[in-house]
């Protein structure tokens, strides 16, 4: 079943008339539980695609579509109350919240969308423990591993239980042993059912997804399995 498509999605960037096209007229579909990777050299608009199918931007034309909801005509509250519901973004750069702890930076957001304190905690340290980090939840992320603070916020993504997580180069600030040990949970989180779409410049890492979409001047030049 399909979760999120884009429909004759293009992006300009610049003003107008002198605007930079950098997606031209995408046509993509994501079934419910795929592992998907956008692949394709620097300025090909993988992160671009990436954005506009997370509802963090909006195309100039064309329609993006999650679990059936069009997304172009809502309102700006609308799209973050559709994200919150539904997906989870992981960066290239952790971001993490220098001052709070491991725990607290995965249960801030939880607070944000209303959920009470004591249940936040209790979800935070879950979704922690599921990444091993139980015995690092009260550290700050100075007192962390450059792998440890990709985990947390791995976690942190998950902590709304969404329905699609996307990665923007996930394992592209690590050195290999923790690139690996960070795209072997996505692989874990993949085997689960959850639908992930990740961009990454690592080919090798994407021929082990289950799909590599490939793009080139802002275009789909390849799709397959």
């Amino acid at each position: 079943m399909s979760l999120l498509q884009a429909h004759g999605v293009s992006r300009d960037l610049g003003a107008a008339g002198t605007a930079t096209r950098i997606l031209e007229d995408i046509d993509l579909t994501v079934e419910r539980g795929q592992f998907v990777a956008l692949t394709g050299p620097s300025g090909s608009g993988k992160s671009t695609l990436l954005y506009l199918l997370g509802v963090l931007d909006r195309p100039t034309a064309g329609e993006v579509v999650l679990d059936g909801a069009a997304t172009s005509r809502l309102s700006d509250d609308q799209r973050a109350d559709l994200r919150n519901r539904k997906l989870g973004f992981v960066f290239q750069f952790h971001f993490l919240l220098p001052e709070f702890t491991a725990e607290e930076n995965v249960l801030i957001p939880l607070l944000r969308q209303g959920l009470p304190e004591s249940k936040g905690r209790a979800r935070a340290r879950e979704v922690l423990g599921t990444l091993g980090l139980e015995d690092k939840a009260r550290r700050k992320p100075s007192q962390l591993s450059g792998g440890e603070q990709q985990r947390v916020s791995i976690a942190r993504a998950l902590g709304n239980r969404p329905e699609v997580l996307l990665a923007d180069e996930p394992t592209g600030n690590l050195d290999s042993k923790n690139a690996e040990n960070v795209f072997q949970i996505f692989q874990q989180l993949s085997s689960t059912g959850l639908t992930i779409v990740m961009v990454t410049h690592d080919v090798s890492l994407a021929q082990r997804t289950g799909r590599r979409v490939q793009l080139k001047d802002g275009r789909i030049v390849g799709d397959g399995f």
